[in-house]
This record gives C-alpha cells, sequence and structure tokens, in this order.
C-alpha cells in the first residue's frame, strides 16, 4: 500500500509530462473500469507550476482551460478519469504482492522500543491476561445482572425477552450517560458519524450533529483519565467486561423507547452499573465459574508455557489481581496445575486496581489457604504466601523493583498501565484479545482490495482538488462519494455497529490513542511471548510524519524475512 501511495504522484507526473511542450493536446477515448465510461475529446492535462496541492500551484502556460475557475470541462476531466483508471488498474496489480504478506496474529507489537534482555520481573494481571474467557461468561453476566434489574430495582420483567448479542458492541465505546446515546469517538475528540446508538438501533447523522453542534466532543464532558463519569457525562468502556453492560445499557434503552416509557437516562446509568457491579462484587460470577471451569475458561493460550518459560530463565514473577483468591486459585490449578504458586515471588489479591497504584493508606494482609484474613504487620512479602488490598508503593518498597526492569502485562489500558507507566516508569505490556480477530479480518481478500483502492482513491482526491471549475469538482465530488460509501463498507468487516477496536475510518480511535500512549508493546495473548528469546529487542516501526518522507522500504511487525521458528510449548 505504501508502494502504491508512493507512486501516485509519479503518475500523475507523467500524465502531465506531455504538456511541457505546447500543441501536444489530443484526444483520448476508450472505455473506464466500472459502470462509467471515458469522455470523449479528453485532452492530456496541461502543465502547472508546483506540485499538484502546493501552495502557489495552478498557473498553466498557453491559456488552457479548466484550472482555477475557468470553465475546463471535457480537457481536465477526460485527463481526471485516465488516472483514476491507471490508478485502480495499478491498485489491482498490486493486489497479489499486498495478499501475499499477511500480519502474523501472534506477533508482539511494539509502541516503544523495549529489549527483553533488559527485564527482570514479569507481572502480571489474572482476568484476560493469564486467563482467558469463552464467551458463555459475557452472557452469564448479562443475564444476572438482567435479573438483578428485574428483582431488585423493579424494572420490567418483559426484558427477560432479550438476550445478549454477542457481536453487538466493540471494547472502547462511549456512552453519553445524559443523552443514552453509545458512540465511538477517534482520537481527536471526534464522533465517528454512523456509530451513534440508542438503544439498539442507529442514530441518524443529522441528529447527532444538531445534538453536539457538529460532531466534536469537548474535554470537559469527557471521561476522566480512567475512563469513569464524573458529573453524569461521558463513560468510556475499556474493560473487556464491559461488553455485557453495553449490550444491557441498550437493551433496556431499546425496550423503554420501544414501548414509549419516559425515563431518565441518568438512573438508568447507574442502576445498570450497579447491578453489573453486584455480579461482582456479590461473589455471583465467581462461584458460577468455579462450578463449571471447562465451560467459562479456555485452555488454549498456554500461559502455562509462558510462566514456565520466565522460571526457566531465572525472571522473578508476580500476580496482582482485584479478583479473589478462591477465584483465582481455582482457574490457575485448571491453567497452571496445583503448583501454580511456586511459580510466582509474590502473589497479591483483591488489590482494587487502579486504587492500588495510587492510593498509599492501605496495608497489605496476609490471606491464609481457607480464606481467613491474619492481622499481622507485613514486613516481607515472601514466595508462596497470598496477600490482599495494599498499595504500589508499599510493594516497591517492600520488593525493591522499580523502573524499567519490570515489565507488566495487562487487559485494562487504564486500571492496569497507566500509572505504571506514567508514574513509575515500569515497561507495559497490553493484552488485546480483539487482535486476532481484527487481523483475520485484514488478511481478507476483501478486505485488502478495499483498503488498497479506498487509500489510492484518497490520494487522488488530495490531488485532484485543486481543479475548481464545476466539471472537475463535479468528478471530485463522486471520487468522495465513492471514498465515503468504502469507509463504511470497510467499517461493516469489523462490526457491522461500531466497526474497528483501532480505527475510525482513517483516524485511530481514542481506544488506540491510549493504547500507544500507556503500553510499550501489545499483543493478542501472553502466549505471543513463546515465539521470541527473552533477549529480543522490540522496535517500533518508524510511520513517517506528516512532514517527512519514506526513506526506507516498510517492512511491517509480522512479516519476518525468514521463517518465524515453531516454538517449543511445554
Amino acid at each position: 500500500m505504501a508502494s502504491l501511495a508512493s507512486s501516485l504522484p509519479a503518475l500523475l507526473k507523467n500524465a502531465r509530462r506531455a504538456q511541457r511542450f505546447p500543441g501536444l493536446c489530443r484526444a483520448l477515448s476508450g472505455q473506464r473500469l466500472g459502470s462509467r465510461s471515458h469522455r470523449t475529446a479528453v485532452a492530456e492535462p496541461p502543465r502547472r507550476f508546483g506540485r499538484v496541492g502546493e501552495p502557489g500551484a495552478g498557473t498553466r502556460p498557453g491559456g488552457c482551460r479548466g484550472f482555477g475557475g475557468s470553465p475546463g470541462g471535457p480537457d481536465t476531466t477526460g485527463w481526471m478519469w485516465k488516472v483514476y483508471n491507471d490508478a485502480k488498474k495499478q491498485t489491482e496489480d498490486l493486489i497479489p504482492a499486498i495478499s501475499s504478506n499477511f500480519i502474523n496474529p501472534d506477533t508482539i507489537f511494539a509502541n516503544n522500543e523495549m529489549s527483553l534482555r533488559d527485564i527482570e520481573i514479569y507481572g502480571f494481571d489474572y482476568d484476560y491476561t493469564l486467563a482467558f474467557y469463552s464467551s458463555h461468561l459475557h452472557t452469564l453476566i448479562f443475564d444476572i445482572a438482567r435479573e438483578i434489574l428485574i428483582s431488585e430495582h423493579r424494572y420490567p420483567e418483559a426484558l427477560r425477552e432479550y438476550e445478549y448479542i454477542p457481536n453487538f458492541a466493540v471494547r472502547g465505546l462511549h456512552y453519553d450517560v445524559q443523552k443514552a446515546l453509545l458512540m465511538k469517538i477517534d482520537a481527536f475528540h471526534y464522533i465517528q458519524l454512523g456509530t451513534v446508538y440508542r438503544g439498539l438501533h442507529p442514530v441518524p447523522d443529522q441528529e447527532v450533529v444538531a445534538m453536539y453542534d457538529g460532531n466534536h466532543v469537548p474535554l470537559e464532558i469527557m471521561s476522566d483519565f480512567y475512563g469513569k463519569s464524573h458529573g453524569h457525562t461521558m463513560k468510556q468502556y475499556m474493560d473487556i467486561f464491559s461488553l455485557p453492560e453495553m449490550t444491557l445499557l441498550s437493551c433496556v434503552n431499546d425496550f423503554f423507547m420501544k414501548h414509549n416509557i419516559d425515563y431518565e437516562p441518568v438512573h438508568l446509568y447507574r442502576d445498570v452499573k450497579k447491578a453489573i457491579g453486584e455480579v461482582h462484587v456479590k461473589g455471583i460470577m465467581y462461584r458460577a465459574v468455579e462450578a463449571n471451569i471447562e465451560k467459562y475458561i479456555c485452555y488454549g493460550e498456554h500461559s502455562q508455557a509462558v510462566l514456565k518459560k520466565l522460571s526457566e530463565n531465572g525472571k522473578k514473577m508476580f500476580l496482582i489481581t482485584n479478583s479473589p483468591f478462591d477465584f483465582v486459585d481455582r482457574g490457575m490449578n485448571y491453567i497452571v496445575g496445583k503448583d501454580w504458586r511456586d511459580l510466582f515471588d509474590v502473589v497479591i489479591v483483591q488489590a482494587d486496581k487502579p486504587g492500588f497504584f495510587n492510593d498509599r493508606r492501605k496495608p497489605f494482609r496476609r490471606v491464609t489457604d481457607s480464606g481467613a484474613l491474619l492481622w499481622d504487620r507485613i514486613h516481607r512479602l515472601e514466595k508462596g504466601q497470598i496477600y490482599k488490598q495494599g498499595n504500589l508503593y508499599e510493594f516497591l518498597r517492600l520488593t525493591g523493583w522499580r523502573g524499567s526492569k519490570v515489565l507488566y502485562f495487562g487487559d485494562h489500558i487504564y486500571s492496569d498501565l497507566a500509572d505504571l507507566t506514567l508514574k513509575h516508569g515500569w515497561r507495559t505490556g497490553a493484552i488485546i484479545p480483539e487482535l486476532r480477530k481484527e487481523i483475520k479480518f485484514m488478511s481478507t481478500q476483501e478486505y485488502v482490495h478495499m483498503m488498497t483502492w479506498l487509500q489510492a482513491l484518497t490520494g487522488l482526491i488530495d490531488r485532484m482538488q485543486v481543479y475548481r471549475d464545476a466539471a472537475s469538482q463535479a468528478v471530485v465530488k463522486e471520487w468522495i462519494q465513492e471514498m465515503e460509501t468504502m469507509r463504511s463498507q470497510t467499517k461493516d468487516i469489523f462490526n457491522t455497529q461500531f466497526g474497528s477496536l483501532f480505527r475510525t475510518y482513517h483516524n485511530p480511535t481514542y481506544f488506540s490513542r491510549r493504547l500507544s500512549r500507556f503500553a510499550d508493546i501489545y499483543m493478542a495473548s501472553i502466549s505471543c511471548l513463546l515465539n521470541y528469546d527473552l533477549q529480543h529487542t522490540f522496535f517500533p516501526r518508524r510511520t513517517p510524519l506528516q512532514h517527512e518522507s519514506a526513506f526506507w522500504p516498510e517492512q511491517r511487525p509480522g512479516h519476518s524475512p525468514t521463517p518465524t521458528p515453531t516454538p517449543t510449548r511445554s
């Protein structure tokens, strides 16, 4: 794709070259690709001083018409369609090469340069980091929270008609508490039109623009640093566990609107949030998972092999999780084995992250194997023992594990990673299970074909918009309509309602912005570590800034020139 983008200026330059000599304009005719046909009596484009799109470009020698407000007509438009056809053919020619260069979903991607040779201590969250859950868990959370709304908050019993919708929401969405709208926002605080939902139905773009006086969301009504909503404004859902909450909110909103029931959106938001919280706090979810662990926990992510590899290489390891000990113990026995505690130097449960990273007041408390809490003061954190709560500052004092020799993995960009990288200089690794699914979609012929042509077409629009006569602008308008159609189609490939977790059309999502800031590396699962030795250095791809030129051929992560060795997994 990069080669196509870089070749477009040359394509345009070659098409204009004949105009350096007066009188070389000649008529061209023929059939374009697709349903459109070439205009007759097409003239080669007249020469301009400066590159297309540069300030001052646009002067045409010889008094040729069709540019800068003069009535150009078929001269310029015919040439524009020829360039369009040439670019489209070149795109088709590039497809086989691009299709053979797919990304390996087991790749570890780098936002910041980091070498594993410098890492002495590895830390882990538990949920969605060491333990991965089946889709049954989200259905369970949805069903229990729905029943809590009905039985404890007196919501209509007819809500039982709604079932969990697995592919409705994606992580990283924002919810406007006052307006009861679920939406996707990009890195620049702009709402992606077409992804705003009230209940289970999209809100028309015109209505969204009217409500927000455009599609920009001011900073003061965005969620706070941790994605939480204060003052009932915007709430961002960054946790994988939040997918059932977003779906339940949308279903209840849908029910109220369908039955013309007047309701207060703030009360609904609070009630759903409380119901979801009770599923965790009251231990309902934990007991259900422990009772049928094979149904809810996936054993295919090779967490055991990763932990044993690190242990055999003399690395220290610790676990900091918000989950209770009995739940973690049952899961780790299933995933790793009954000796799992021997692999960790420190185990902390019910840590209350992100408060664990900021609140200095909570001391550690030792937990016995039977779950009893001891009252003795903690002077050191011992291997084989289980500790509850505490805080990071006491953890650092007792262990001495500071700075960039520590690498911590978690799935929650805010609660797990933000404070560690910003305040304490730890290295951070984000676990993004959605990566595998998105990379699979990006590897389809449909996506490759559409995205390659979309980038080429966007480049053509960028360069041709300088032709200001009515006929040329009509062509550009037609191309823009095609571009917008393809943008919508590429969104639907990932998720019909909200599109990709990582992009809002051409811009990164708000989620992507946080991911790139708070995670040194990111990957689909912890098992990706098995593909690298512990001396490996991860280099971020040097993507040219908008004002920079690309000096070297692009080599994307996951496209190693030599085959990746098959890891040995114990």
